[in-house]
């Protein structure tokens, strides 16, 4: 574990001094290290902090990471000490963050609904959320249904997948790009291009750009011509959103719902193949498959660790004395496991939704019933066309990407008997006005990147993530 900040002396009374006699100095939140046991790391800080824990995010720059269940909410749910636009953030406004930070995506200030508080805030969204709502639930799974067997047919022949390129990285965005009302001729390009913009490969920039170019021209079709679909919504609701703010919230609801119930696919498939105890309560009823979403929802959430809040003023957080302009770090992986709410981690929270998956307050998600909606209908689907699924290899093989907020599974391979493809289903409703594509989409076309050069900008989920 790296200790110790190495970056120029912090000013007075900012995280960095509360922790000066701690042994080693404060603890990095970025960097291998932190990332491989990130709870490991949460459980350490809590024993030597409590509730609130002084850390160094990207930078070696101070912020304060918030441990404790009832703090989180704390932070979350008071907006008058804690806002949520980071132009407040003291390091920011005295020159000491570089022009280069790898945070750049997560700390500038969008007109978008996750960065704004107060009446600004209750507009844009208003917007996102009765637009969201408009939505038939009903219709939404019937759409999932078709293309998790859309998936499944892909693999079930072949004995063998790998279930996080195969299906929950998949699985949500191609749920999404239609919800928001992706032209049919664009929506299979705009599901790879928008997966490659977020894993920031060497073709990320030419996604990206595909991306904007792509909910650019949807927002001008939309306002000529109008469908059941969310940026037909969004263009019409009384909040009278600007061009400008329905593209960019369309992109905070493509691409936060894209992350967020990928890993909560991800996790849970994991937790089944891996969780014997688990699996036989789902499979023998004891448990149904919502209840083992929120099980995994409180012992592996989508996110581990939002940025972030700055504190308006001077004020006291789980006995610690935060001052104006500290950045705050919202750790909903170690709220979900404090010992003042959960003294046994191992007991049943079956219908216990108390947990910071979803953060709280006015800034709680959005969108993640339709998110729970894709998990466990898709999850649903695949478990009963291929219910002998075993990992292929040890549990102790697996591997994440992790980052600051969040850690990636890279693959889930399995084993299962082989078995032909489905009888292909009649048209299924549409929910965004539209019919389904035919077939999963390819791999988009995008021309080749300088060798080397990564879109600093691609992180925009990471941003988004906190999406309210």
């Amino acid at each position: 574990m790296n200790t110790g900040p190495t970056s120029p002396t912090p000013p007075p009374e900012c995280p960095a001094h509360a922790a000066a006699a701690t042994a080693g100095g404060l603890y990095r939140l970025h960097g291998p290290e932190a990332q491989a046991d990130p709870l490991a790391l949460y459980e350490k800080l809590r024993a030597e902090h409590g509730a609130v824990a002084p850390v160094l995010v990207s930078g070696d720059l101070p912020a304060w990471l918030v441990l404790g269940h009832r703090e989180n909410l704390d932070v979350a749910r008071t907006s008058s000490r804690f806002a949520r636009d980071p132009r407040g953030w003291r390091d920011m406004k005295e020159g000491r963050v570089p022009a280069d930070t790898p945070l750049g995506p997560m700390v500038s200030w969008v007109p978008v609904c996750n960065f704004t508080d107060g009446p600004v805030h209750e507009r844009l969204r208003s917007a996102v959320v009765e637009s969201l709502e408009r939505f038939d639930k009903r219709g939404i799974r019937r759409y999932v249904t078709r293309f998790a067997n859309q998936l499944v047919d892909q693999i079930a022949g072949e004995g063998y997948a790998d279930l996080v390129s195969a299906f929950s990285d998949q699985l949500p965005m191609l749920v999404m790009t239609q919800l928001i009302g992706a032209p049919d001729e664009h929506g299979p390009l705009l599901v790879n291009a928008a997966r490659d913009m977020l894993q920031g490969t060497e073709t990320a920039l030419q996604s990206d750009r595909y991306v904007t170019s792509t909910l650019e021209q949807l927002v001008v079709e939309r306002k000529a011509r109008p469908v059941r679909d969310l940026a037909s919504w969004l263009i019409e609701h009384p909040a009278n959103l600007s061009d400008t703010e329905v593209l960019m919230h369309l992109r905070v609801v493509l691409i936060a719902a894209y992350e967020t119930t990928a890993n909560l696919i991800a996790n849970t498939l994991r937790t089944v193949l891996t969780d014997p105890r688990f699996r036989a309560s789902l499979s023998g009823g004891h448990m149904t498959l919502p209840d083992a979403l929120e099980q995994v929802l409180w012992d592996d959430p989508p996110i581990n660790t939002i940025i972030g809040r700055w504190a308006t003023g001077d004020t006291l957080l789980g006995g610690r004395q935060v001052k104006a302009g500290d950045m705050i770090l919202l750790g909903l992986a170690a709220g979900n496991a404090d010992p003042q709410i959960r003294p046994d981690p191992a007991a049943s929270v079956h219908g216990n939704r108390s947990h910071l998956a979803f953060s709280s307050g006015p800034h709680e998600c959005p969108g993640q019933d339709i998110g729970r909606a894709i998990a466990d209908t898709g999850i649903e689907v695949l478990l009963d066309r291929l219910p002998d699924l075993q990992l292929a290899v040890d549990a102790s093989e697996l591997q994440w990407r992790g980052t600051l907020m969040s850690r990636h599974l890279l693959s889930l391979p399995v084993r299962f008997a082989p078995r032909p493809a489905a009888k292909a289903q009649p048209e299924a409703e549409q929910p965004a006005g539209h019919p389904v594509h035919a077939a999963v989409p390819p791999q988009p076309v995008v021309a080749p990147a300088v060798a080397g050069r990564r879109h600093r900008a691609v992180s925009w989920w990471r941003r988004l993530l906190g999406l309210g």
